[in-house]
């Protein structure tokens, strides 16, 4: 899981480096990258961009939605709190996109030097 955030994609890139690591003897796989949004311009695209360089797919783009913060008050998963929530909906299509995965790849991780070519591209650095 991971955001259009640097340091959310610099993690997810790490957990390719260590999927890849003990892909051969413990046959570990990445059946995808969810993107949990946080409202960074052009998210979707770099999620999908990075996911495409390491060899995978996006699973799903969660939007951002303030009723995961009222379920959570209520100390309730999102589908308890309002099971008729459009953000209801999207947790069940994610489900349902992992159970219906077929996708598992060993990893090609990017180079520190890459990933940041890729968010220069989608804007989120500086050049």
């Amino acid at each position: 899981m991971a955001s259009g955030e640097m340091m959310a994609l610099y993690a997810a890139n790490n957990i390719c480096k260590g999927i890849k690591k003990y892909a051969n003897t413990g046959g570990v796989r990445l059946g995808g990258i969810i993107c949990n949004s946080r409202k960074v311009d052009g998210e979707a695209e770099l999620v999908s961009a990075v996911a495409k360089e390491i060899g995978t797919q996006m699973i799903h783009f969660v939007p951002r939605d303030n009723m995961v913060q009222r379920a959570e008050i209520n100390k309730q998963t999102v589908i308890e709190f309002d099971p008729t929530c459009g953000q209801a909906d999207e947790y069940r299509s994610l489900a349902q996109k992992i159970d219906g995965n077929d996708m598992f790849i060993i990893p090609k991780p990017l180079s520190q030097e890459r990933l940041e070519e890729l968010l220069m591209e989608h804007g989120l650095m500086d050049a």
